[in-house]
């Protein structure tokens, strides 16, 4: 058993991900798929209050003997995922990295922006968790209807590219602040 641990993972079509990776946003992400691989156990479950209800008892919280112990991974303090399960959903949410005010600003008009077109994403909730950037819900019915383990490759794929997204918009936007800079000072000259 020891061995089959120390074992390196093979390489599928959901590690490719990793391949072009800092040392430290490697394991983070490991720690986050092999999470919610394991959290996406979910099944049918019906309330326990409403008869013939089926909610997701994560987002509700009415029978706390369904609730599972919610879990943060954190890369660091700015960044953080806080995966909460239930017997019939996985709450996962998302603190994305802002360095700076100017980061701030753009993470937060890209999540509204995502946000405001959740119902083309399916498992984006509207309002993230308090505290968290981004917040995604996956029920049973979505653990049924799609593969579980595309979709933990697309949270993990969303992580990697939402840093990236805001990194590129960040320097798009000095650059053309540079460039506005440079000729209303070429006025004076």
């Amino acid at each position: 058993m020891h061995s089959q641990l120390t074992q390196p993972l093979p390489v599928t079509a959901s590690h490719h991900l990793f391949t072009a990776q800092s040392n430290t946003l490697r394991p983070y992400l490991l720690a986050v798929r092999s999470t919610l691989t394991a959290a996406l156990c979910v099944e049918n479950f019906a309330s326990q209050v409403v008869e013939k209800h089926n909610i997701p008892e994560v987002e509700a919280q009415t029978s706390k003997e369904v609730l599972l112990n919610p879990l943060t991974i954190s890369r660091n303090e700015n960044e953080q995922v806080l995966i909460e399960t239930a017997f019939n959903s996985v709450r996962v949410s998302i603190r994305i990295k802002q360095a700076d005010d100017i980061e701030r600003i753009l993470c937060h008009k890209f999540t509204r922006f995502l946000m405001q077109r959740a119902e083309n994403f399916i498992i984006l909730r509207r309002k993230p968790v308090k505290g968290y950037d981004i917040s995604f819900l996956i029920t049973n019915f979505h653990a049924e209807q799609m593969f579980k383990h595309k979709l933990v490759d697309f949270i993990i794929q969303f992580m990697e590219e939402v840093d990236k997204e805001i990194s590129e918009m960040k320097l798009s936007l000095n650059a053309r602040a540079r460039i506005v800079a440079e000729s209303y000072l070429s006025q004076f000259v």
